[in-house]
């Protein structure tokens, strides 16, 4: 699973940096204006937006595939990528609701199921677990089940109990 979600964002990788790129070539080449702000400032914010939307879906895929490939969990700045990856899809799922279409919603909700779904599957064990010896010491820490030890003092012999009050 973490193969395919490694996959799919680094085709979304290309994708979104394609498409920003050709909307910012567009709007230079028709000299677009919108409100009043300038073309050429459009068309390189627009180009810019789509290295760096690119470069962060590549890196998600980077870290989805270093999940692929030790199969563990990705811990620390890769299980922030991975999670902020997943909010993302929710937020475009809306948007493709709102504007595209269902097929497109669909597959953003599938791509965040599968995001949630690695993020949470991966138990971080590297493999089949290895058996451990057995504690054979009881819950005192002592072998067997005899007496339990008496309470020490820090730097003192073991503690006792006063003797019992004598009657005369």
């Amino acid at each position: 699973m973490a193969w395919v979600v490694a996959f799919v964002l680094l085709v979304e990788a290309f994708g979104v940096a394609m498409l920003n790129w050709i909307m910012g070539n567009l709007v230079d080449a028709q000299n677009m204006s919108l409100a009043g702000l300038d073309p050429d400032a459009m068309s390189m914010s627009s180009k810019i937006g789509g290295v760096v939307f690119g470069l962060y879906f590549a890196l998600c895929a980077l870290v989805a595939l270093l999940v692929a490939v030790r199969d563990r969990q990705p811990a620390g700045l890769g299980r922030v990528l991975l999670i902020s990856v997943a909010v993302v899809h929710g937020l475009l799922a809306a948007v493709a609701w709102a504007l595209i279409g269902r097929p497109q919603f669909l597959f953003m909700v599938v791509m965040l199921g599968l995001i949630v779904l690695m993020l949470v599957t991966y138990d971080g064990r590297p493999g089949p677990v290895a058996q451990e010896p057995h504690d054979t010491k009881g819950p005192g820490g002592s072998e067997g089940a005899g007496e339990p030890e008496a309470p020490q003092e820090a730097d003192g012999p073991p503690l006792t109990p006063p003797p019992a009050p004598t009657t005369p």
